[in-house]
């Protein structure tokens, strides 16, 4: 009598976030509960640039380093989303259009880079802020994750956008580079906030203020009324001061908690090749937000 094969246990993963201060970070957690939920063992290892007293110029290391203990890919954040390109064998569409990339396929011998902040800001706004007007919006930030959403933002139909950055260069970079995708005067840089927001229907918040090493508000509350729209993508803390005034006055608003799930969503599906279970890594995410 034959014994019965067992059948074969999914492929282990190993997976690295790499960038700066990464102690507060959801997305390791979330993969491997994710993972685990699907009977896929897996180790996700931070590896934080300022605790390895480690910079940008270290990556070009610290991927063949990757490469040659096994992993299966990384995320990429702060401040090495555009530093990691020229180290990459190929770019999706995604990344390539925004010029920049926060997770890394390593497979095969080749570094496929990709970008889910995108679609992760998108499908968070979506969810949480249905039916909002879209005519006129502002956007604060425009660095590495502001471009993302800034692209996000137009594929969600916000007819203008906005932007403002602490380097009004860039923000006029990335308007340009929005304009040459979707169309002429879709995007602008900004130069008077107050006079932006006056005719806005929503703001954006892509910069790191609100965190615990940036406290504070991005603008001067009295610029918010009721009738905005409010979408933050910072999510530690989830209630950051920024949306506690806007929900203070009336306004609608999004939490960061909703880019940071599926950008985590999709990342997933392109290391593991697997569904993830959306409801699921809600879920997590929520319980590891309350349990601070």
């Amino acid at each position: 009598m034959s014994a019965t094969a067992l059948p074969a246990a999914p492929r282990p993963l190993l997976l690295g976030l790499i960038g700066t201060g990464l102690q507060l970070s959801r997305t390791p957690a979330m993969h491997m509960r994710e993972a685990a939920a699907q009977g896929i063992a897996c180790v996700y290892r931070p590896i934080d640039l300022t605790a390895l007293g480690l910079g940008a110029a270290a990556l070009p290391e610290l991927l063949t380093a990757a490469e040659r203990m096994g992993f299966d890919g990384l995320n990429i954040t702060h401040p090495c989303k555009q530093a990691v390109i020229p180290l990459l064998s190929a770019l999706s569409a995604e990344a390539t259009a925004l010029g920049a990339v926060n997770t890394v396929v390593l497979r095969d011998g080749a570094r496929i880079g990709h970008n889910t902040d995108c679609s992760g800001f998108a499908e968070g706004f979506r969810r949480q802020l249905p039916e909002v007007p879209l005519a006129r919006a502002v956007q604060l930030g425009a660095g590495g994750a502001g471009t993302a959403v800034a692209e996000a933002a137009m594929r969600l139909g916000i007819g203008r956008l906005t932007l403002f950055d602490i380097d009004a260069g860039r923000a006029g970079t990335v308007a340009a580079a929005l304009c040459d995708r979707h169309g002429a005067g879709r995007a602008v840089a900004g130069t008077d906030l107050a006079a932006a927001m006056a005719e806005a229907d929503g703001l954006i918040h892509a910069t790191p203020t609100g965190t615990a090493a940036h406290p504070g508000l991005p603008l001067d509350p009295d610029l918010l009324q009721p009738r905005h729209w409010v979408s933050e993508i910072v999510y530690f803390p989830l209630e950051t001061p920024l949306l506690r005034v806007a929900r203070a006055k009336g306004c609608r608003t999004a939490h960061g908690g909703g880019m940071a799930v599926f950008q985590a969503v999709h990342a997933f599906r392109l290391f593991s090749g697997r569904e993830p279970d959306v409801a699921r890594m809600q879920a997590h995410f929520a319980e590891m937000i309350a349990g601070g």
